[in-house]
């Protein structure tokens, strides 16, 4: 009930305040900088950090645990015991304040010397005005993208070292902390240092930009790629490349070329010349250290240049600054190995650029008997997944490869990999699907694609793989239209939460594909007089001397029927079912039933055994969790996803099925709702107002 409670506090804080957007990031584990701040200068003490605490549970579960001969001797100094001066930033971020210490994170290091080539970007990743002299209390913060949402996360300045010198990420001089506390920051909110280990750069990108990462092999690159480079370029999109290396002696080896091996490079330009009457492509890279350009075909001093039309060699300012050089985009391809493209979100751009992503984001649960689905291969349960839609109306401007269409990049990312390791939980395969919605659909926003659509037709697109990795991401190029994107784990029955990022070129519309919550449980008024005589005689004798039924002569009544049928299992109504029922149905206040208000109860109860039946698809007498929604659907009831969670939480047993008495229980309880609902709201807008004691009196019924 608590986690249902803080996860819908937690979208209506979204919805309200913009809570975890850049501009108002959330406070990590609730700390707040500067209260926390102001109460150490008050106490006149140094802040230490009780949610990620300078003892071995910080550094690690396994490799880093706490009985590891890689933690011994290990001892956590804050920077003024390291050094005599300590400061945060000297003269700017640079490649050398990046300096691997003894742990796997190379990935992560790449990543944060991306950020020493965007100043902006940085500024918003490590927040100016951190010192170890002005307000100093020993705490530190930085802002990073976690699964669809910015973070502020507070650390103390207490690091781990070993014979006085620190153990992870270090500056070259020494003497300089910011790349070493936004270590422990990303840390903090991984659980542990050595959750760090292993990953790839893309992911560091995405956390401190909030942007969707593209991959590229780019021995296999597909023929439009220069052309998806310039695009990126105008739309602000950070394009990072490196040459692989074949093992650890290779790292940062230098080519006869000058290209350096196993070192991340940015790409800042991408254009087309004319050398000789004949169109040359052209990139543009930039090398961090500055001083190492490459030697090759159109670098700095190549005579290809002397080929080129003076107006454009000025146009191109082919002379640049030192560390950043051009090549041809045919030789990029064989020198280099990797690209990757992090696509920003319009509120990381700085700059009033017309040309930007148009961006969505969308947070969703796979659980377990409710939305769980699996993929296409497991017809039973996929249509069961949480489905989203996009609505696509204008083609591209400039497309990269010639052809109208929309350009879409669709990212699906399960949530919380790294904190989940030291519990040895291993990550979901995931992957997507895309289908067209039937014109009968379109335009709607209470609708849900069911078995009819999604089973009987074929995906117009999908992720090229499922694979087990923090995200997918693919790049699509469809016609205008609206389009029902289904994400899934590739068995069904596997829990996780993700996120589902939607970029697309133009403008576009994006919702969840969800049916309104509501019931039609409108039922015929019914007279004594209309009461069947046969059933009549019968309610008195089984009502007795009162003429009336108790919640405990009702279970008895509805235990003895079900029992004497082989076509539903049950393992009895409880007394709560019984008392619920009456609840419902007691018109006079008397809480027993009367002949009429009994007459209700059994044609309810016929039609609901007529529903249990058509959707107890294997004649096991039970109904699987997953045909709950369309069976509640005939009854009247239309819910959506997170409702339909709950319902299975409350109703479905351990393998997930659902018994006759539960079912019946179900249905009670919902028309129950529904109807104290529409009784409290009486402006019919959809909001109900209560005190606590209403709220008591409702939750307790």
């Amino acid at each position: 009930m608590s986690s249902v409670v803080a996860c819908l506090a937690k979208t209506k804080a979204q919805e309200d305040e913009g809570a975890g957007s850049q501009a108002n990031a959330v406070a990590f584990n609730q700390q707040d900088l500067e209260q926390l701040r102001s109460q150490c200068l008050q106490a006149g003490a140094l802040f230490c950090d009780p949610s990620f605490p300078a003892d071995w549970s910080s550094l690690g579960y396994n490799q880093l645990g706490r009985y590891s001969s890689k933690t011994t001797g290990v001892e956590w100094k804050r920077p003024s015991e390291l050094c005599s001066n300590p400061q945060f930033i000297i003269n700017g971020a640079k490649r050398t304040d990046i300096c691997q210490g003894a742990l796997g994170d190379c990935w992560l290091l790449a990543a944060i010397a991306s950020l020493t080539l965007d100043p902006q970007i940085l500024t918003r990743v490590v927040p100016p005005g951190q010192s170890f002299t002005s307000d100093y209390a020993g705490i530190f913060h930085f802002q990073l993208w976690q699964f669809g949402e910015w973070v502020d996360v507070v650390v103390d300045d207490r690091l781990p070292t070993r014979d006085g010198k620190l153990l992870f990420v270090h500056s070259a001089e020494g003497g300089e902390f910011w790349s070493a506390l936004l270590e422990k920051a990303y840390a903090k909110v991984s659980s542990s240092y050595e959750a760090l280990s292993g990953g790839s750069s893309t992911e560091g990108f995405e956390d401190f930009t909030g942007g969707i990462a593209e991959s590229f092999n780019l021995s296999k690159a597909p023929p439009t790629l220069f052309n998806i480079m310039k695009k990126g370029l105008t739309l602000g999109s950070l394009l990072g490349c490196s040459i692989d290396i074949s093992s650890s002696y290779e790292t940062e080896a230098i080519t006869s070329q000058k290209l350096v091996k196993g070192h991340a490079y940015s790409i800042t330009a991408a254009q087309q010349v004319h050398c000789r009457g004949s169109p040359v492509q052209l990139v543009r890279i930039r090398n961090p250290w500055g001083q190492v350009e490459w030697a090759g075909a159109w670098g700095d001093k190549s005579e290809e240049w002397d080929s080129v039309q003076p107006e454009e060699k000025l146009k191109l300012d082919h002379s640049v600054e030192d560390g950043e050089f051009w090549m041809s985009y045919s030789e990029f391809l064989t020198q280099f190995s990797r690209l990757e493209i992090c696509n920003l979100t319009p509120d990381t751009m700085t700059s009033n650029r017309a040309g930007r992503w148009n961006y969505y984001n969308f947070e969703g649960t796979w659980r377990v008997g409710s939305t769980a689905g699996g993929c296409r291969n497991y017809p039973a349960t996929f249509c069961s997944n949480p489905q989203f839609v996009i609505r696509l109306e204008d083609v591209d401007d400039d497309p990269h490869d010639g052809e109208d269409g929309c350009t879409v990049l669709i990212g699906l990312m399960q949530k919380d990999t790294r904190r989940e390791r030291r519990f040895g939980r291993d990550l979901n395969t995931i992957g997507f699907a895309i289908y067209q919605v039937p014109n009968e659909f379109k335009g709607r926003t209470n609708v849900r694609l069911g078995p009819d659509v999604l089973l009987r037709s074929s995906a117009v697109a999908q992720s090229r793989t499922f694979i087990n990795l923090r995200e997918v991401c693919d790049r699509f190029k469809l016609p205008p239209g609206e389009y029902a994107i289904i994400p899934s784990t590739f068995e069904p029955h596997k829990k996780g939460s993700f996120v589902l990022r939607v970029f697309t070129e133009k403008q576009a519309d994006a919702s969840p594909m969800e049916e309104d919550v509501d019931a039609n449980i409108h039922e015929a008024e019914i007279a004594e007089t209309d009461v069947d005589p046969h059933f009549k005689r019968l309610f008195i004798q089984i009502s007795g001397n009162d003429s009336e039924i108790s919640a405990y002569e009702l279970q008895q009544i509805l235990n003895k029927v079900v029992t004497q049928r082989s076509d539903v299992k049950t393992d009895g109504f409880s007394l709560q079912t019984c008392r619920n029922i009456i609840s419902l149905l007691d018109v006079d206040g008397s809480a027993k039933l009367g002949l009429v208000e009994f007459h209700a109860l059994w044609n309810r109860i016929q039609k609901f055994l007529e529903i249990f039946k058509s959707h107890d698809s294997d004649g096991s007498g039970t109904m699987s969790s997953h045909e709950m929604r369309e069976a509640l659907a005939q009854a009247g009831f239309q819910v959506n996803s997170i409702v339909m969670q709950e319902i299975v939480s409350h109703y479905a047993d351990a393998s997930y099925a659902i018994d006759f008495d539960c079912f019946i229980g179900c249905l009670i309880r919902l028309e129950m709702l529904f109807k104290m609902f529409r009784t409290l709201d009486k402006k019919k807008n959809g909001r109900i107002e209560v005190n606590i004691q209403q709220w008591l009196c409702l939750a307790l019924n």
